[in-house]
Formats: C-alpha cells, structure tokens, sequence
C-alpha cells in the first residue's frame, strides 16, 4: 500500500494513521480515544497536556509531535511523518509558547 493511500488506512480505525503505534495507542486508550472521529475532535496542546497530567510524568515533546500529526490525517486524511511538525513546536518552546507542564 502506498503512503499516501489515506482514506484505506482511516478505515482501519486508529491504528491504521501513519505515526500510532503502539505507544500512540496507548496513550489515546489512555485518554479515552477510541475512534478517529474522537481524535479528529482533540487539539495537539489539549492531549499532551491531558497526558502528562493523567500520567503524573513530563512526556517527550515528540510525543505532541506526534499528535499533531495523527489528528491532521484525523481531520483531513492526509498522513504526514510526525517530525514534519517538530521546528514549530521548538519554536513554541523557544517562544514560551508550548504548553507548561504542571504536575
């Protein structure tokens, strides 16, 4: 299957995106996400924030990275690699613009 075969892997349900695995799904478990219309309603600082307070832990900011990417082929079907959305994040962090983690 190619990469850009989109609408297949939404069927497939949350493990069919491009950047869940197993970790990924844990997490949106975890956070009470079971379909990919649940994560097409969720905003990337909104779950990594959820995350970090359900877990008690600070979570790599790769992690929103992440996130973000799999809620953008949530919403448009469009799979893109999670790195994509790294520099805008460090940036935020840079700017004190990326969500602070109180635990």
């Amino acid at each position: 299957m190619s990469r850009t075969a989109a609408p297949k892997k939404l069927q497939a349900g949350l493990a069919g995106l491009r950047n869940v695995g197993p970790a990924a799904l844990a997490d949106f478990a975890l956070l009470g996400i079971v379909s990919v219309a649940d994560l097409a309603k969720e905003e990337p600082d909104a779950l990594y924030m959820r995350l970090c307070q359900l877990t008690h832990a600070r979570h790599d900011p790769c992690v929103h990275d992440v996130f973000t990417a799999a809620i953008h082929q949530a919403r448009t079907g469009q799979a893109r690699d999670w790195w994509r959305y790294s520099a805008a994040r460090k940036s935020r962090q840079q700017q004190g613009t990326f969500p602070a983690i109180i635990l």
